[in-house]
């Protein structure tokens, strides 16, 4: 994935989410890279129904986080929906996958 555009000290910066050009990360996913601040990557990601990451994402040194906006993401065997805050600390892995569909706003902490 690209890496998204920093945010200068004293800026501000609104951003129409989905004019923000997307890049297909597997089948049904596709992620948009958000303005961040140092050291965050920033990125919306809207999975298709039936959708599910390609492969195991694997945070070793630092951790990821993403908040649900719509729809349901399944890690393992729960299943989080609209409004749920879900973060992974170093040395964690998953592979969200969705039957509904879901968008989801995410954080991750290695940049």
């Amino acid at each position: 994935m690209t890496t998204s555009q920093q945010i200068s000290p004293g800026q501000i910066l609104p951003v129409d989410v989905d004019a923000v050009p997307a890049e297909e990360v597997g089948p049904g996913i596709l992620v948009r890279m958000l303005p961040g601040m140092q050291g965050i990557r920033t990125w919306v990601i809207d999975l298709a129904p039936g959708a599910q990451w390609p492969g195991l994402d694997v945070h070793e040194t630092y951790g990821e986080a993403y908040f649900v906006v719509e729809g349901e993401v399944i890690e393992g065997d729960r299943t989080y929906g609209p409004g749920t805050y879900v973060a992974f600390g170093p040395e964690t892995s998953h592979r969200p996958r969705t039957e509904t569909g879901a968008r989801a706003f995410g954080f991750n902490y290695d940049v």
